[in-house]
């Protein structure tokens, strides 16, 4: 499969089957991640994957978070609103998974119960969280971008689903307990993957990309 291959076919997967990875295709996968590139190659990456059981125990403790009414309180910086057109793709982005899940826009309480799926990983078997130290701040949060697209480029030519979700930076309090974290380590969003559920109507959602001529300018 090559690279224009990847990138025109992959989508964000929202339904999984509980199929596992075996260990020693995941550690190949993860150990050619090692090869993206960073600033001044200072590797700032810290992954850490979940299954199992403590997948489990992971997930209650999101939904019990979620339970509460606990506000989100992530380690960086997650506060800017979308403005002009970055908010019509974002509608744009909704329209297309909740139109796959036939979800009104007045139907509050069903795209609530949709979103919360996030924080538990979709049923994926596996979730990864992207983290680095605190104090890299934008340049690390650059870093760490190329990796996790890296990785998901190569989960996808290896046959592996993935979804990328920032709400899973949004609490992190759960992951940093059982995880037993530093507090100089911060998360800054997750990953859930796998194989994907092919009767799963959310995974036909599929968004657009804007013209060349939006996104680049030629300077000769």
């Amino acid at each position: 499969m090559t690279i224009a291959e990847i990138l025109t076919k992959r989508s964000s997967i929202r339904a999984f089957t509980n199929k596992e990875i075996p260990a020693k295709k995941l550690e190949a996968m993860l150990t050619l991640a090692q090869k993206a590139v960073s600033n001044c190659n200072v590797q700032p990456w810290q992954t850490l994957i979940v299954s199992g059981n403590t997948r489990e125990k992971l997930k209650s403790a999101f939904m019990k978070t979620l339970m509460s009414g606990q506000q989100p309180n992530p380690d960086f910086d997650w506060t800017p609103k979308y403005q002009n057109e970055h908010r019509e793709r974002q509608f744009g982005s909704a329209n297309a998974l909740y139109g796959a899940l036939g979800i009104e826009r007045t139907d509050k309480q069903a795209r609530m119960q949709s979103m919360a799926r996030n924080w538990a990983f979709f049923d994926a078997p596996h979730v990864a969280f992207f983290c680095m130290q605190k104090y890299l701040g934008i340049m690390g949060a650059v870093d760490l971008g190329v990796y996790a697209q890296s990785l998901s480029m190569i989960m996808r030519e290896a046959g592996i689903d993935n979804c990328m979700q920032g709400a899973l930076g949004q609490f992190p309090d759960p992951v940093r307990e059982i995880l037993e974290l530093p507090d100089e380590l911060g998360i800054l969003f997750g990953m859930s993957f796998g194989y994907a559920d092919p009767a799963a109507a959310v995974n036909q959602a599929r968004t657009t990309r804007v013209d060349l001529t939006e996104a680049v300018s030629f300077f000769d």
